[in-house]
């Protein structure tokens, strides 16, 4: 079997050969580089797929040069920076602290929508579906080679929930649900209206394996909005994507959340999504009883990334958890976000070379 077959055949309780081994997260190769091994190191980067033997390309699936997002932006503009950071405004109006030489050093404070009229304006001149600055020139070219390709491929949503918090930030967000509704649904339907049309020109070209949506509507405790909230707001938007991939043969509609998601994935369920990850164990996630209860959910990662920065007990402790995962089925193991600076080289190739091992002889479970 090739890396496509085993990815999409895991996920929706197939038989397989195995489950895939993948990197699942990292830098724009999707593989982890932290400045401190590299320069342990040298030209590690350039090599570290290889060595670790993955088995496919980016976080072993791959992405499209489609833009799935705003378009026909203006240029960032610097607006202020020293040595230590760096404060930029993007083309939508979000501006961003960037703190260097920090785990996840970036914080937003301004978001492009703070009234209607402002919606109306990102609307009207960025979210346009025939903008063809959304294609590449050389999209033709792409799809020759995805049309012979052995890896999944997918189409790009940036969310439902997570869409609407890139335009207004999670807090300005949860108090437009109750105060401005029909700018919420504006946005949230209007995103995913405008995304659809661009996938109706991609899968004439294209058969996809999978629809990606970010949402990271999710903290330590749960989601940050209610059940009766996703299901007036988000559901309808889900069911949307369900019924395209339903007509264009779209196995996985997959969800990117962090934070404690357990208690999203009914949710979700029910509204058509069939993969999730990456379920944090630091958030309080306990995956296996998640497979337990939703037999027909796949899911990625569930591994602790906090135990490589400890050391081979605690790791052994995490392949253990993926052996009896892959044994459950419908699981593909990979750590539960982007290693830390905390952790070394060592542990994280410690890491890999055993969950490789497991992988190869592990025998994985159907459901």
């Amino acid at each position: 079997m090739n890396s496509r077959e085993r990815f999409v055949g895991t996920l929706t309780g197939k038989e397989v050969d195995r489950v895939p081994f993948i990197p699942v997260f990292g830098d724009s190769q999707n593989v982890p580089i932290l400045p401190s091994w590299e320069k342990a190191n040298p030209g590690l980067k350039a090599k570290i797929r290889e060595d670790l033997k993955y088995d496919s390309v980016y976080r072993g699936w791959q992405i499209t040069p489609v833009n799935p997002y705003l378009s026909s932006l203006p240029p960032t503009v610097i607006l202020e920076q020293t040595e230590t950071k760096s404060v930029l405004k993007k083309g939508d109006g979000t501006v961003e602290v960037i703190v260097k030489g920090e785990d996840y050093g970036q914080c937003t404070i301004e978001w492009p929508v703070k009234t209607a009229k402002d919606w109306e304006r990102v609307r009207n001149l960025h979210l346009r579906a025939d903008d063809p600055e959304r294609f590449p020139e050389n999209w033709q070219d792409y799809v020759k080679e995805y049309r012979g390709r052995e890896y999944p491929l997918q189409l790009t949503h940036k969310g439902v929930y997570g869409f609407a918090r890139l335009m207004m930030g999670d807090e300005n967000l949860s108090y437009a649900f109750y105060d401005e509704p029909a700018l919420v649904h504006s946005i949230m339907d209007g995103y995913t209206d405008m995304i659809i049309k661009v996938w109706s020109k991609m899968v004439v070209d294209v058969q996809f394996d999978l629809i990606e949506c970010w949402e990271d509507m999710a903290y330590k405790n749960g989601s940050m909005i209610s059940p009766e909230t996703f299901r007036e707001f988000m559901k309808p938007n889900y069911e949307k994507l369900r019924a395209f991939a339903n007509a264009n043969s779209i196995k996985i509609i997959l969800v990117d959340c962090d934070g404690k998601i357990d208690d999203l994935v009914e949710l979700m369920v029910e509204s058509g999504v069939n993969a999730m990850y990456p379920f944090e164990v630091q958030a309080g996630n306990n995956l296996e009883r998640v497979l337990d209860k939703y037999p027909s959910l796949g899911a990625i990662g569930g591994l602790n990334k906090n135990a490589l920065a400890k050391g081979k007990k605690e790791i052994d402790i995490e392949l253990e958890k993926a052996r009896r995962l892959i044994a459950k089925g419908r699981f593909i193991p990979g750590l539960d976000h982007g290693v830390l600076s905390d952790v070394s080289y060592e542990n994280y190739k410690y890491f890999n070379e055993e969950l490789r091992k497991i992988v190869l002889s592990t025998k994985p479970g159907r459901a």
